[in-house]
């Protein structure tokens, strides 16, 4: 096995357990290893670090798997690991739809699967991981011997890995838009063409939270995609909810979840520009009880973080100034370039330019299926925020 040693001086975080080495933290390379395999990392003074699959194309050239010295890595390893992702979601509640391995915090840098009930959706999102897809495929068939396994690999990311973007069955072909069951409640996902893996599982806790809020009360969401708050709204007891998307798709399903449940009576999706609408309606005077906002990430770049910054608060004080006096905003942000301190100082500069008054409610993260390592920042991503505005 080749070996990787590291420059004397390199980031904390390597110690700490965060399993990137970037091509700058290497000192040299003893061996000749091939995109993919196996190498173990070593500091400069030749103490073992751990193993893990390398890239030379990749800036992280090295992403560690193991630091268990000796340890094999074959496809008995990756069953492993991910009969120990299973435990982990058994223990904490999350067993019929979850995300069941969440890459690094799950020691399997860059591999993603969320379980939609008997359906899984895999995401290899570097040249290492790619390599143990028929691994990590017969092992999911031998665990749960699954209804389907579908790959959704049309992802921007794996051209850094010198990877195509791809998408297709890794099982015998299936129906791939299934219904899937949420708090009581009933959701078409599109496993083969819905945004991501088809539907996003770690706002699930996060749509609890909104139950004693939005009794009777008329709500608006914009950025609805497929509608999964409006529509726990409407079963909540809203009086009325109004959703908004820009995807003529993501509307047509939204109306057809808000029909599966019955709600269509009170709960109905319409297509718009949410950006441009919101500051229609706050010249018109409209006001909401509660409004919710659940934009994309504004950013995937430390360039253009301050244009996301923008975004952020353009969008919470058109929300804001929406909401009646005394009713709610509920908001969230997906990006982990965004740190909640962060997010939290972008609403109150919101709060202040729309000259109103927020009170905390409620502040959360991403549900505990994507668990969160301290040590690793790009493992806590969502913020989910609820505030009253006075």
């Amino acid at each position: 096995m080749s070996r990787v040693f590291l420059r004397r001086k390199i980031a904390p975080r390597i110690q700490n357990g965060h399993p990137w080495i970037f091509m700058n933290e290497v000192d040299r390379i003893e061996g000749s290893p091939e995109p993919a395999a196996i190498v173990e990392v070593f500091t400069h003074d030749s103490k073992w670090v751990g193993s893990g699959y390398y890239n030379p194309k990749s800036q992280i050239v090295v992403r560690i798997l193991s630091r268990q010295k000796g340890e094999v890595i074959d496809a008995h390893f990756f069953k492993e690991r991910i009969k120990r992702c299973w435990q982990y979601r058994q223990q904490t509640g999350y067993t019929e739809n979850c995300r069941l391995v969440f890459g690094e915090a799950d020691e399997l840098p860059q591999l993603i699967i969320d379980k939609f009930n008997d359906y899984f959706v895999i995401q290899t999102l570097a040249l290492g991981i790619d390599r143990w897809k028929p691994e990590i495929v017969d092992a999911l068939q031998e665990l749960f011997s699954p209804k389907g396994i579908y790959e959704r690999n049309d992802v921007p990311v794996r051209e850094l890995e010198g990877l195509p973007q791809q998408k297709g069955f890794l099982s015998a072909p299936f129906e791939t838009k299934i219904i899937i069951t949420e708090n009581g409640l009933k959701f078409y996902v599109d496993l083969a063409n819905g945004q991501k893996t088809g539907y996003f599982l770690d706002q699930q806790d996060n749509r609890k939270a909104i139950r004693s809020i939005v009794k009777n009360a008329t709500v608006l969401g914009a950025f609805t995609y497929t509608g999964t708050f409006e529509v726990h709204a409407a079963q909540y007891g809203a009086t009325s909810v109004l959703g908004l998307d820009i995807s003529a798709s993501a509307v047509e399903q939204a109306n057809e979840n808000a029909r599966l449940n019955g709600l269509q009576d009170r709960c109905v999706f319409e297509v718009a520009n949410a950006f441009d609408l919101l500051k229609q309606w706050t010249k018109e005077g409209k006001q909401y009880d509660v409004v919710m906002l659940d934009p994309p990430a504004f950013t995937k770049s430390r360039a253009t973080i301050q244009k996301a910054i923008t975004g952020y608060k353009e969008i919470n004080l058109r929300g804001m100034k929406l909401v009646k006096p005394g009713g709610f905003l509920v908001t969230s942000s997906c990006t982990n370039l965004v740190p909640p301190p962060l997010f939290l100082e972008i609403i109150a500069m919101a709060a202040k330019d729309a000259r109103r008054k927020i009170r905390q409610v409620y502040f959360n993260t991403q549900s505990a299926d994507h668990p969160i390592v301290w040590e690793m920042e790009n493992t806590q991503y969502l913020k989910f925020l609820i505030v009253q505005v006075l």
